[in-house]
């Protein structure tokens, strides 16, 4: 398993930044250290000459070095080092004098066998350490205990307690480390919880008093106006249009907001405009198809509009489509408060890459009544563009007009490319829509 898994590099401090490599440097500064102790010791202790001390002392350093970014590795280096050297010196000791060498393990190989432990503990699974120790504990059993002989001073029970002392102290610090980790990630998921619950809440709120305050206002609107005629003897026939009219524009009302509740209600706040969880299936939401019935509801309010099509109509994503609706619905509404007998001109042009809405009304005939509106027409509007990838100018026109000019991008893919060359919402594209702010009203 350890083999297999592999090890990510030991991770640099995070703060402060200058010491960012200060444990690298330290195991590097202790691995030199290890390396000169062990050749020295090797060669003189064990009489391996210094060919042989040089050869496995630089063992051990490259070990301790090795364990920074593959500690399992560097482990079976150390280990294999450390038998190698005890195995050799062992012939030596028979002519030595008591107590002797200390063996099988030396003081600079405890030291950098330990590190290592330590640093393999910090990084792999608590059975895989476990098993790295009891293996070494073995094998420095079979080597003193079996094949020991002649003068020497035994190591072997002082190297594996300092060998468990790592393991434990590794195994702990990673276990906190793991659990720190598990905490935060609880807390990160516990807070987007928290808020999604809150989001959920607001939204029910505002669900709940929309459909107590407007949905009755509209219910009575609507239910007057089917009575009223029944109120007056031999009404006239542009009365009975009239106030059929306000029924038919209160139950389309209810309808919208029917649709608006859905959303609100819909546990999936990515659902922006109500096409998937959460959508009334009953209940499609209103697309370009309905154009004209919007163009004669705002006619029969007292605007003169007129629409004018062109260009070869495309299937368009969903989105795009009831985008197009309320930002023309949008632009209507406020032509009808804040331009009262103007002229009103929808334009909409298909492109490849998209749709042009251009809606532009001209100086209004009579002063505006005062509007209760917050302004928040034109911001939905321009957001609505935006997140489509496109966008919205609204300005004045220079007879004392507005204009509303829109650009909405077939798919994702075509918003995203650079506004030059090729892109026909250029300025110098061959498929370049009207200039937006052109007054032809």
């Amino acid at each position: 398993m350890g083999l297999s898994s592999g090890s990510a590099p030991l991770p640099p401090l995070s703060r402060p930044r200058w010491l960012r490599r200060l444990p690298h440097v330290v195991i590097g500064l202790i691995a030199v250290a290890v390396a000169l102790g062990s050749i020295d010791e090797l060669s003189t202790a064990y009489r391996l000459g210094v060919e042989f001390g040089l050869l496995t002392g630089a063992a051990q350093g490259v070990a301790l070095v090795l364990a920074l970014w593959r500690p399992f590795p560097a482990w079976w280096l150390s280990l294999s080092a450390t038998f190698i050297a005890a195995v050799a010196a062992q012939s030596n000791m028979t002519d030595m004098v008591p107590p002797g060498p200390n063996w099988p393990w030396i003081g600079p190989t405890i030291a950098a066998h330990a590190l290592i432990l330590f640093l393999l503990a910090l990084r792999m699974p608590a059975r895989v350490a476990l098993a790295v120790l009891a293996v070494t504990g073995l094998v420095t059993a079979f080597v003193q205990g079996i094949l020991g002989g002649g003068p020497y001073s035994g190591t072997g029970v002082l190297a594996v307690s300092v060998f468990a002392v790592a393991v434990l102290l590794g195994t702990a610090l990673r276990g906190s480390r793991e659990a720190r980790t598990q905490l935060v990630e609880q807390e990160y998921l516990t807070a987007e919880e928290r808020s999604r619950r809150t989001l959920l809440e607001e939204r029910n709120r505002i669900a709940r008093e929309l459909h107590d305050v407007v949905a009755h206002h509209m219910s009575v609107i609507s239910i007057q106006a089917q009575v009223a005629p029944h109120l007056v003897q031999n009404p006239s026939d542009e009365l009975r249009e009239n106030l059929d009219g306000i029924r038919q524009n209160a139950l389309e009302a209810l309808t919208e907001l029917r649709r608006v509740l859905g959303v609100l209600r819909s546990e999936n706040p990515d659902d922006a405009y109500g096409l998937g969880a959460g959508a009334a299936p009953d209940a499609p939401q209103p697309t370009l198809d309905r154009l004209d019935a919007l163009v004669e509801n705002t006619r029969a309010a007292g605007l003169e509009v007129t629409t004018e099509i062109t260009g070869e109509r495309l299937p368009l994503p969903p989105g795009v489509e009831l985008s197009a609706y309320r930002i023309v619905q949008e632009a209507l509404s406020n032509a009808l408060r804040h331009a009262p007998g103007s002229v009103v001109r929808v334009e909409l042009t298909h492109f490849p890459r998209g749709l042009q809405i251009r809606v532009v009304n001209s100086s209004p005939s009579r002063p505006a009544p005062p509007s209760p509106g917050a302004g928040h027409g034109l911001l939905g509007m321009r957001e609505r563009a935006m997140m489509l990838g496109g966008t919205l100018m609204a300005m004045e026109t220079a007879c004392g007009g507005f204009t509303v000019a829109a650009f909405l991008p077939r798919s994702a893919a075509t918003a995203s490319r650079t506004p030059h060359s090729d892109n026909p919402t250029g300025p110098n594209g061959p498929n370049s829509p009207p200039d937006p702010t052109g007054d032809t009203s």
